[in-house]
């Protein structure tokens, strides 16, 4: 007979027990969300160690304060106090800089205490500057494998890469790859080379590569490998991390990135067409699962050290197409959770053909962007979405390259891991994605977005609500006047001449 699950151990929450933990990236989406799992179900860890840089005038310890601020960790101050909170502590340093950016006093610090590196830290822009993403992506994962090497008692090194930095290999396994080039001597060339002489020579560097982030994330991958032997290191690439699906706060997000980012434009009324293959799928995993499979991963490696590569991926169980998303979101759009402000009915559609979808960014973007911006000028306000679209059309340069090719990621590791958590343990770390409704997911996630990126409260829904009816009759109506145009222009200009002949 089984026997109750409270009964069962909770092995990662002993990795924790009396661990120091060093983190970079901790104020990133996925950072924020690892920091609140561990001290909300690793209660015992010691101290939680974040590298923060000063940022827009704001000190690393005003930034945690920040941080710790956001709705993510109301759950985790009901539950444990905030006095749980102090165990946190922002060291102050930058990824990007010589040394980490961090004091002799702190380096030390780190040396001495820490137990359980993970290196999160990363810019996720696919356009920055080939030398702004080589120092901060690949010099930066250099200077961290250098530091946990001085760390005299280290028991674990996690290096969060990516899985789509590999991007020609169409099957991606759970293995290390060659870099696209030799990280050391790419690191020694931007660091000499002024930043506009980087830029003039990026496309000769990048290859067939079509960004910056995935060849920089790439060759930091390469020095990840050099050390595999070495260290007690794991590698780790999740896909497209998206909002929370359940826990702690669900559909939490704190940025506007990947599918959150469409089913707001669209659902705006400003992204009217996109060039894709509606067939074709991407690889999701919300952050909630994202992070317990980085605590999974690393308790993996740890009891039993059979593996130290891991794809934290979902496709090969579930699969979504971008026409399901897109079709899903316009439901719940229209239907559950309208946003507000919309300047037109959310509606278009994906194209196969460029040459369409070309036609319709003129139509139905950028001509409709004019004529609204004179309005706006007329009435003695600043033009607004000629930038707008111009930022879009950057994005789906994008997106394009993403959503016209496929991928598919073996997570055998993974799964194995997963295999070996007891049913405690399967509880609170959560690594499937059983019983997921997309559509309720997708209205948890336009809720969030509403409330904690466009600060659109709640109670502002009814109106926005009829505001969408409005916007639904003028667009049947724009649409029926449209179609009556080209049939009256057909009809004066083709069928009348025939007739009268």
């Amino acid at each position: 007979m089984d026997k109750p699950i409270e009964e069962y151990p909770d092995r990662i929450a002993e990795l924790f027990k009396g661990k120091t933990v060093f983190i970079t990236g901790g104020t990133g989406f996925m950072g924020k969300v690892l920091v609140e799992k561990l001290l909300r179900c690793c209660t015992e860890v010691h101290r939680i160690y974040l590298l923060i840089r000063t940022k827009k005038g704001k000190d690393p310890n005003e930034r945690l304060k920040d941080v710790f601020s956001n709705p993510l960790y109301d759950t985790l101050k009901k539950l444990k106090g905030e006095g749980v909170l102090k165990k946190v502590v922002a060291l102050a340093g930058d990824v990007g800089a010589l040394g980490l950016g961090l004091s002799d006093e702190d380096r030390q610090t780190i040396i001495n205490e820490v137990n359980i590196v993970y290196h999160c830290a990363a810019t996720v822009r696919f356009d920055d500057p080939l030398k702004k993403a080589v120092l901060l992506n690949t010099r930066g994962t250099k200077l961290m494998l250098e530091l946990s090497a001085e760390i005299k008692n280290l028991q674990l090194h996690a290096h969060v890469s990516t899985a789509y930095c590999h991007l020609h290999e169409r099957v991606l396994f759970e293995k290390p790859y060659p870099p696209p080039a030799c990280p050391h001597n790419v690191i020694k060339t931007v660091e000499w080379m002024d930043e506009d002489v980087v830029e003039s020579i990026t496309h000769k560097i990048l290859g067939d590569i079509p960004n910056t982030y995935a060849f920089t994330k790439a060759l930091g991958e390469g020095l990840v490998n050099e050390q595999l032997d070495k260290l007690p290191l794991i590698l780790l690439r999740p896909s497209v991390v998206i909002p929370i699906w359940k826990d702690p706060l669900p559909g939490w997000t704190d940025n506007i990135n990947g599918p959150t980012g469409l089913l707001i434009g669209a659902g705006k009324g400003v992204i009217r067409t996109m060039y894709c293959n509606g067939s074709s799928y991407a690889d999701y995993l919300p952050v909630d699962i994202a992070v317990n499979a980085v605590l999974c991963a690393s308790n993996d490696y740890v009891l039993y050290k059979e593996r130290n590569v891991y794809n934290l991926t979902s496709s090969a169980e579930y699969k979504i197409t971008w026409e399901e998303i897109i079709d899903i979101g316009r439901d719940v759009i229209n239907t559950r959770v309208p946003l507000n402000g919309v300047v037109w009915y959310p509606g278009g559609s994906m194209k196969k053909s460029r040459i369409i979808h070309n036609i319709c960014v003129l139509f139905f973007h950028l001509i409709p962007a004019l004529f609204l911006d004179l309005i706006l000028v007329c009435l003695g306000y600043k033009p607004v979405l000629w930038k707008i679209h111009k930022r879009i059309l950057k994005g789906f340069e994008m997106f394009e390259y993403y959503a016209n090719n496929q991928w598919d990621f073996n997570n055998d590791c993974s799964l194995a891991a997963r295999e070996k958590l007891n049913p405690r343990e399967n509880q609170i770390y959560v690594l499937h994605g059983d019983g997921i409704n997309y559509h309720d997911y997708f209205a948890d996630c336009v809720r969030a977005a509403r409330l904690y990126i466009l600060k659109e409260s709640d109670e502002s829904i009814p109106a926005a609500k009829r505001h969408m009816m409005v916007m639904y009759i003028v667009d049947k109506v724009v649409k029926t006047l449209f179609f009556m145009g080209i049939i009256y222009l057909l009809y004066t200009k083709l069928v009348g001449p025939l007739l009268n002949s």
